[in-house]
């Protein structure tokens, strides 16, 4: 998640994360991937962290991997310094959803990277895994713990079977995971944090020509790759999940809502609604630290109480099981189209 000095840059390059270790599945590596040794901590608002426990939670690690999340908004993270970010709530009811770091005993995450590496500059960002072993960070770059989480930890996992990368479709994810995070993921916050009216046009356009390409592709497929669900899908649910809700309003994204696209609403749907996908969403934190984290573009800080939307009613996404199903479809749509011009037609002569 991006830290408000990184928000200032009208470019809105995103800084390279600096722990790049791996977790194995080799006993003998540095890291080995062994139960109850590692933590992830996370911000149930920040779509980079949730992504990581949204793998952590379909791949069922829940009992081998800890996850705790810091407070939604971004606070003072050293007494006498002007840095704001990630902080960990006083208590554990304090704010639900959030908990103290039981592990390090850490008032903010900018602590965590303290304690891993004295001589660190870098941006405090999550989400962090950690190793309570070690007491340091492994890694801190959400699109490497998506790999490990997948791969490296499946003889204590209660979904093995799962594959999210499979080696038939790494081609077609690769590709697809780029245009979606510099088109979506990464698009709305271009949008958002323009500094002129010229770069906001050029982000929206963009950022609104991936949205089409993906309604595209969901009015042919179940799954952003196919009729399988893969870390591509994980990646895109993290920014449209957020985006009518927060990104429309805050950074500006109104140009067509998520809920306006047939196809992607309710692919969305179908996603939030896979076992343990619903749990990794805390709208609250979300819109409270988008409405309340951003001074330069919302410094009165007051959150937008709507839409509201219910994730968990009916999609029809179903419909692609059997990969017949887009004939069928497009069958269905055919049909639909020749009934309005009948009905077009009934209206025009009465």
């Amino acid at each position: 998640m991006a830290t408000p000095m990184e928000n200032e840059n009208p470019n809105f390059a995103r800084t390279a994360t600096s722990f790049r270790n791996f977790v194995s599945k080799d006993p003998d590596s540095q890291f080995p991937a062994e139960s109850g040794r590692y933590h992830l901590y996370i911000s149930y608002a920040c779509p980079w962290a949730s992504r990581c426990l949204a793998i952590l939670k379909l791949k069922g690690l829940d009992k081998a991997i800890s996850f705790s999340s810091v407070q939604p908004l971004w606070r003072n993270t050293k007494e006498n310094d002007e840095h704001m970010g990630w902080v960990f709530p006083d208590s554990d009811t304090e704010v639900l959803g959030a908990e103290r770091d039981h592990i390090n005993g850490a008032k903010s995450v900018r602590e965590l990277y303290d304690i891993a590496s004295s001589n660190y500059t870098g941006k405090y960002t999550v989400p962090v895994l950690w190793d309570k072993k070690l007491k340091t960070i492994v890694n801190n770059e959400s699109s490497e713990i998506l790999r490990m989480f997948n791969t490296e930890f499946n003889h204590v996992a209660e979904n093995p079977s799962l594959d999210l990368y499979p080696p038939n479709l790494r081609a077609i994810i690769d590709e697809t995971n780029e245009w979606i995070h510099d088109g979506i993921n990464n698009g709305v916050y271009k949008c958002g944090f323009a500094t002129n009216q010229e770069t906001y046009d050029v982000e929206v356009k963009r950022l609104y020509e991936a949205l089409d390409r993906c309604e595209d592709i969901l009015r042919k497929q179940r799954f952003l790759c196919g009729n399988t669900l893969t870390e591509s899908d994980i990646r895109l649910f993290v920014t449209v999940i957020r985006f009518d809700e927060a990104y429309a309003v805050i950074f500006k994204c109104d140009k067509r809502l998520v809920r306006e696209y047939y196809h992607l609403f309710n692919y969305t749907k179908d996603i939030y609604q896979i076992a343990g996908m619903s749990s990794t969403v805390k709208m609250d934190h979300i819109k409270q630290n988008y409405y309340g984290s951003f001074p330069s573009i919302n410094p009165l800080e007051i959150i937008a109480h709507g839409p509201n939307i219910d994730y968990s009613l009916p999609h029809d996404r179903h419909r692609f099981s059997l990969e017949s199903d887009y004939t069928r479809l497009e069958l269905f749509e055919s049909a639909s189209f020749v009934c309005e011009l009948k009905l077009i037609e009934i209206f025009d002569s009465l």
